[in-house]
């Protein structure tokens, strides 16, 4: 089959308006977010339903050509965009963007790869319901990228990441069959359980294209917490004792370190500090049935019994004032080296004694981002700025000893992708990457699905 021959059967199949051939049209497609990662595609093809995307697969297969199943393009790691190392068609899932089906009952949702996840939390709200999954991006990322890189974000503390939203699956298989395992079930010992291969796969066994997400009561009271500390070791204490006082009605603890606090105000002068003093701070949410006067005087005394300064949000608008300051902070300190790694929560404060220590031994005054989301152990730890670039591999070196020291990942949240596939070799045992490349083999024996990415 010609390359004509392939994108006019693609046309067949979704549409030629769907295809997207011309350099122009399909730079967006082939290109990362933050514009580390660029490879050239056969094109771009946009599907409108499962069935379009199964046939397109199964054309693929055929061909030998590549599939790049792509959502927001919102990722970090390059793990959504082609190497251009064969030849590869990107998929396009935002034309996928219909919710199929609310239970409000059950407590599921069932919504296509394509949908923005700002709009599953909108209709899961319109419900009275709470979708728990939120992160910076959700106004562009959808729920197929989500899924396939097991997003995290500031609410995994009390909901858990987002394998932990997920009760069923729908997935195009890499020879173009379709699974249905749209099961909106919360007990189901029949077997393994297939759909957890696909979620944090980043698209490389096979394409989710609806899933049924698992919601939540929608809390009526939220109290927000600008909190302020010394070192990360009293901010890990501090965290203990608000989960003994407040329970699971704790569902955010972000770690934000000075740095990270000027380079938002040096990126918008309008922004005010909360507390100028403080060395470190931490933002805490709760979020309660209830009323938030309630709620309020319940982290109030909490607080108290701490004994640390805080600033409690009286409304809506100053509590999103204090949430915009840690949405600002990736963009504050957008070019440097980057990492997003985890640890278990009681050893943050050791890991970033000792990183700051190895790094600062062989570049000294390194300035130094740590933020996150310190109640689940998940740091983003950047370095320098845009002149430490030619050094990042040695600065990655760096860091990631310390954390494989303290048992920990390379990897919390933002998958793997391009950025991270030959480093992970490091960091697994030979055993768990004989098991990882079983996987790929048995279900995707061609390599056709996402190559270059993860393994």
């Amino acid at each position: 089959m010609t390359q004509n021959e392939f994108l006019a059967a693609l046309a067949g199949i979704a549409g030629a308006a769907h295809v997207l051939t011309g350099e122009s049209d399909t730079a967006p497609y082939t290109t990362d977010w933050r514009k580390q990662f660029r490879g050239g595609a056969v094109g771009v093809v946009r599907p409108a339903s499962s069935g379009e995307v199964a046939a397109i697969v199964r054309l693929c297969a055929g061909a030998g050509i590549a599939v790049v199943p792509q959502g927001g393009n919102t990722g970090l790691c390059g793990g959504s965009v082609p190497t251009g190392e064969c030849p590869e068609l990107v998929l396009s899932l935002s034309r996928m963007n219909r919710i199929r089906e609310l239970d409000a009952l059950n407590n599921t949702l069932t919504a296509e790869a394509g949908c923005v996840l700002a709009q599953v939390q909108l209709a899961a709200a319109n419900a009275d319901r709470l979708f728990a999954l939120s992160l910076g991006a959700e106004g562009s990322c959808q729920i197929g990228g989500n899924l396939s890189t097991n997003a995290g974000g500031v609410n995994v503390l009390r909901y858990g990441n987002a394998r932990e939203q997920v009760l069923g699956l729908e997935v195009v298989l890499p020879d173009g069959r379709l699974w249905n395992g749209l099961r909106a079930l919360r007990k189901d010992n029949t077997g393994y359980d297939l759909k957890q291969l696909f979620v944090g796969a980043e698209g490389t066994l096979g394409v989710i294209t609806a899933a049924v997400l698992r919601l939540h009561p929608r809390p009526t009271a939220s109290a927000i917490a600008w909190i302020g500390v010394a070192n990360p070791r009293h901010a890990i204490e501090l965290l203990g004792r608000l989960r003994e006082a407040c329970g699971e009605r704790l569902s955010a603890f972000e770690l934000l370190s000075r740095t990270c606090i000027d380079a938002v105000i040096a990126h918008r002068p309008q922004v005010r500090d909360p507390l100028p003093g403080s060395a470190w701070s931490v933002l805490a949410r709760l979020g309660d049935s209830g009323t938030d006067e309630a709620l309020h005087a319940s982290l109030e005394q909490a607080l108290e019994n701490c004994g640390v300064d805080a600033v409690i949000a009286k409304n809506e608008s100053e509590a999103n004032a204090l949430w915009a300051i840690r949405e600002t902070v990736p963009v504050a300190q957008f070019a440097n080296v980057k990492h997003d790694i985890s640890v278990a929560v009681s050893r943050i404060p050791e890991f970033i004694e000792r990183a700051e220590t190895a790094l600062q031994a062989v570049a000294p005054r390194l300035p130094i981002f740590c933020f996150g989301h310190a109640g689940d152990g998940n740091l983003h730890y950047n370095v320098g700025d845009a002149a430490l670039a030619p050094r990042r591999d040695e600065v990655n070196r760096i860091v990631y000893d310390v954390v494989d020291a303290l048992g920990g990942s390379i990897s919390a949240e933002h998958g793997l992708g391009q950025l991270k596939r030959g480093e992970i070799q490091r960091h697994k045992t030979a055993l768990e990457l004989e098991l990882m490349r079983a996987l790929k083999k048995a279900l995707d024996p061609q390599g056709l699905m996402n190559p270059g990415k993860l393994i």
